[in-house]
């Protein structure tokens, strides 16, 4: 069911397959207690390039060959799921961890596989299907340690999907923001990070054209119930970007491989990846191409970040690109848990540890609320921050620091090494201590937390950590 040999590892790679999760996102966000659960809890809106990688770094751990990996893999889940509920906009309780709304994310990868080879001209045989079926019921049965909530055949599924698409899935604020809302906002990749110009232009243009064939692509009783809009030549123009993208499976294997793409999408030019200085060099080219774009037509780019220069930044830029990591305009326990999240998936933290991370920012959340909370709602406003002492930098974040240092520390020899270091940043260590090995020691890392959560430090290895797309 599971390794190089399974049919989900044939779509992995597929570059039809990033076509197929859009529309599989779409599908599990029209789900109400799925989409209760992004709006509230989710960073897809601010850090939608670091959520994919996390997605897909997650699909590659449970259908790998490595049975420990995956058992691991489906503990973090789990311990991730655990910890998302509440309720929605109509006071319906959601839950992560309940069965059927597992079983209906699983559901639309599945089905969403299926009709990108139907749509691209290429329908799966009854054989292929079943084997794919099988092998997303086990990567459920994986996470529930049971055979979960999905039908036990194929007609049975088709029988309970078109029963969700007709009498569950719902017109939700999620589904709107994915569709039309995310792709005019969209943040750059890092790789195009310090290019608004270009990026805005090629936004601008493919935007609405990703936009269009999601739709299109969407099952026609739920376009119709959600009132979603019917383009003509929608579906034609679907047929042809799949197809068209279809292609780029000829391409040599190391080309569209999706963990190289993605490892792309995030180069560093800071880094120490051996393929940084050449990206280094065409980034000055795309900076000169995006000045010509300027110079002949003026595109505006909302949201580019400050230069990197500035050594300091406001509240109210630190508000929103540091501390407002769902991007819903306030801090919230969420945004800070979404901090936690991304640190324990860096660091592939296990039990205690995780505990001991979400336990201290959530301490933090309690101090930040005490003190910047001021109508009392339950939240703290982009205002109410500015108008307090941005620097707060009370106990509770000192013991944020300590922990973090402690869990990145993984032999416990009271400094970070290399290693250690570049699984948590994503880069090489620039810090050489004089007459040792280059290191960060406790009192060190601490104080550059510090600065940089208190909003005084800008250029640090935490703006990639918490800042990035």
């Amino acid at each position: 069911m599971f390794g190089p040999g399974s049919q989900f590892h044939r779509f992995f790679n597929d570059p039809r397959w990033a076509l197929a999760m859009l529309r599989a996102t779409v599908l599990e966000a029209a789900h109400p207690q799925v989409g209760a659960a992004l709006i509230d809890n989710s960073t897809f809106v601010a850090h939608p390039w670091r959520r994919l990688r996390n997605t897909l770094v997650s699909l590659q751990r449970m259908f790998g060959t490595d049975e420990g990996t995956r058992q691991r893999e489906a503990a973090r889940l789990n311990r991730l799921h655990a910890r998302l509920s509440g309720t929605d906009a109509r006071h319906r309780p959601y839950h992560a961890m309940d069965p059927q709304v597992r079983a209906w994310v699983v559901a639309t990868l599945f089905e969403s596989s299926v009709t990108m080879c139907r749509l691209s001209g290429q329908p799966l045989d009854q054989a292929t299907m079943e084997q794919l079926y099988a092998e997303f019921r086990a990567f459920l049965a994986a996470l529930e340690d049971g055979p979960g909530q999905l039908p036990s055949t194929l007609p049975e599924f088709w029988s309970y999907y078109d029963h969700m698409v007709a009498e569950v899935l719902e017109d939700t604020e999620a589904m709107r923001i994915i569709l039309y809302k995310l792709f005019d906002h969209v943040p750059a990749p890092p790789l195009l990070d310090g290019l608004p110009t270009v990026w805005a232009a090629g936004r601008a243009l493919a935007g609405p054209v990703v936009s269009t064939i999601t739709v299109a692509s969407l099952p026609e009783p739920f376009r119709r119930r959600a009132g979603l809009p019917e383009v003509p030549g929608a579906r034609t123009l679907m047929q042809s970007v799949y197809t068209a993208v279809g292609l780029a499976r000829f391409l040599p294997d190391e080309w569209i491989r999706t963990e190289t793409l993605t490892d792309l999408l995030y180069l560093s030019p800071d880094g120490d990846d051996p393929r940084a200085a050449a990206f280094g060099a065409l980034r000055e080219r795309m900076k000169q191409a995006g000045a010509f774009v300027r110079l002949v037509t003026p595109l505006s780019a909302p949201g580019a970040p400050a230069s990197s220069a500035a050594p300091r930044r406001t509240a109210a830029e630190f508000f929103t690109e540091v501390l407002d990591q769902t991007g819903d305009g306030y801090l919230e326990w969420p945004d800070l848990a979404a901090m936690a999240r991304e640190i324990s998936s860096r660091l592939d933290l296990d039990e205690p540890q995780e505990t001991r991370l979400y336990d201290a920012y959530a301490a933090w959340w309690r101090e930040l609320q005490g003190a910047l909370d001021a109508d009392g709602d339950g939240r703290v406003s982009r205002q109410e921050y500015a108008a307090a002492v941005p620097s707060l930098a009370g106990p509770a974040l000192i013991r944020v620091a300590e922990v973090l240092f402690d869990v990145t520390d993984r032999d416990g020899n009271q400094v970070i090494d290399e290693d250690e270091y570049r699984a948590l940043f994503r880069t090489g260590l620039r810090r050489t201590v004089a007459g040792s090995a280059p290191s960060y020691t406790r009192s060190a890392f601490v104080k550059d937390f510090l600065s940089f959560m208190s909003g005084r430090l800008r250029s640090s290895p935490y703006d990639p950590l918490l800042t990035e797309a």
